[in-house]
Parts: structure tokens; C-alpha cells; sequence
């Protein structure tokens, strides 16, 4: 159809020729005091824009069958993608049932009630001393954690901060910042 579409559009060129070659005959005609002739060639050059408009008129044709094919491809796309991910849904639904799902929930909530109900056994058989010493134990544990992972917690000043006045609060903060630069430049960088 794009072949068509071209052969059309070099037709109106080779017609557009001929327009114009005619009306510069008619002129020319026109010029020599042959009335006659000159008619015929603005006839013939009246039938070659019609041949042109009606081309115009195919080409439009043309055109919106294009479109429309091109669009109905992309729609065909769209829908094998559509049927693809339905069939992708529907064999996870299948692997996922709905009463595996409700089996799974309910075997989950009964191990966490279970292992409430052995926690709570624990806890009232426990004196309060061994409950204190299971406490500082977990504690113990948890440092021992946070220091295996070395993990660098910055230090909160234990001082009060220095109260600035708006003034002179943008000039400290000039020192500041050149302070930071400075200490930036000291530190070693790191690859």
C-alpha cells in the first residue's frame, strides 16, 4: 500500500508538469493571437487538475487505510500481550489455590498462638529473679550483636549548646563552614 501510495504521489508530480507546461503553452498561444488553441490547452490543463484532485482524493484513501492497518497491528499486539499475561495469571493461580492460601494462614496463626501459649508458660513458671536474668541476658546479647556488626553510633554532646544571635549567626556560620572545608581537606579520602 506504501508502493501505491508513492506511485500516486509521483503521478501528481508528472501531472503538475504537464499543468504547468499547459498554461505556459496557453500563454504563449495566447500571445500569438490563437484564441482557439489557446482554449484547448487551458481545457486540457482543467481536465490534468482534476486528474490531480482526484488523486489528492485517492491518496487521502490511501493514507487513512495505512493508519488504519498500522492501528489494527498495534491493537493485535496489544491483545497477544493481553492473552499472554492472562495465561501467565491463570498458571499462578493455579499453583496458588485459595485453600493452600487459607491452610497457610491458618497453620501460621495456630504456630504463633502455639508459641504464645509456651512463652506465657515460661514466663509464669520463671521466677523474677531468672526472668530479670533472662532480660540481661537478651541485653547481653543484643551488645554483643551491635558490637560483632561494629556498628559507630555519633556521640550526643553532653554539654548545652551555644545560643547565637540572629546577627551574628550568619557570620558563625561563615566560620563554620570554613571549618568544615578545612577539616574535609585534612581527612584522608577513602577509595
Amino acid at each position: 500500500m506504501k508502493v501505491q501510495r508513492d506511485k500516486l504521489k509521483q503521478y501528481q508530480k508528472r501531472v503538475q508538469v504537464v499543468l504547468d507546461r499547459e498554461d505556459a503553452l496557453a500563454r504563449e498561444l495566447l500571445k500569438k493571437g490563437d484564441k482557439r488553441r489557446a482554449l484547448l490547452a487551458l481545457r486540457r490543463r482543467k481536465y490534468q487538475e482534476q486528474m490531480i484532485a482526484t488523486t489528492d482524493s485517492q491518496l487521502l484513501n490511501l493514507q487513512q487505510l495505512v493508519e488504519t492497518i498500522e492501528f489494527s497491528l498495534v491493537q493485535k499486539d496489544v491483545l497477544f500481550g493481553l492473552e499472554q499475561g492472562n495465561q501467565v495469571l491463570t498458571k499462578l493461580n493455579q499453583e496458588m489455590r485459595i485453600e493452600d492460601v487459607e491452610r497457610l494462614a491458618d497453620d501460621t496463626a495456630e504456630a504463633i498462638a502455639y508459641q504464645n501459649e509456651i512463652s506465657e508458660l515460661l514466663k509464669t513458671q520463671m521466677s523474677a529473679e531468672d526472668e530479670e536474668a533472662v532480660l540481661m541476658e537478651l541485653d547481653e546479647l543484643e551488645r554483643q550483636e551491635s558490637d560483632r556488626l561494629q556498628i559507630n553510633m555519633p556521640q550526643v554532646p553532653d554539654h548545652p549548646l551555644p545560643v547565637q544571635h540572629p546577627v551574628e549567626a550568619g557570620a558563625q556560620q561563615d566560620d563554620e563552614e570554613k571549618e568544615d572545608e578545612l577539616s574535609l581537606n585534612k581527612q584522608p579520602m577513602l577509595a
